[in-house]
């Protein structure tokens, strides 16, 4: 059954995904990460070409003919992926193929409907059964993936 971990705090849900998915990079771990829009995909693919600074994080987005060698690739509008490993969403609710990945990270901004949402999207997964962790950012708790 997919696990489910909410970082919640967040200051900004881009860069965290950024953090998040190159955390899993590192630990061999292939990630999906879901957009709302094309214009939040285009920052986050703007974004993942200069993060980390002194590093590189191989993406593409997920249509694209080398998406299955990438460790992360993005997508809008949308549930084709190369692979099911660890799922980011950045949406306002839950997407319907999450449960095709092993792992699913929802971040949470600290903005009151965010994290309104937020709470809705947990009590979601909680009442289907789903095995869930909370991961608070505004404590300094960014080290687990």
């Amino acid at each position: 059954m997919t696990k489910v971990d909410f970082y919640t705090g967040s200051k900004d849900k881009l860069r965290t995904a950024c953090q998040l998915s190159h955390k899993a990079m590192q630990k061999g771990v292939r990630t999906a990460i879901s957009l709302p829009d094309a214009s939040t995909c285009d920052a986050l693919n703007r974004l993942l070409w200069h993060y980390p600074a002194t590093a590189f994080i191989p993406h593409c987005h997920s249509d694209a003919e080398e998406a299955e060698q990438m460790p992360v690739v993005l997508n809008h509008g949308g549930e084709k992926f190369p692979h099911y490993d660890l799922l980011i969403s950045l949406h306002n609710e839950c997407v319907p193929f999450f449960s095709r990945f092993e792992r699913v990270i929802e971040i949470i901004s600290d903005d009151a409907e965010d994290s309104r949402m937020g709470r809705e999207r947990y009590k979601f997964y909680k009442d289907r059964g789903y095995a869930l962790r909370h991961i608070d950012l505004s404590h300094g708790d960014s080290s687990r993936t």
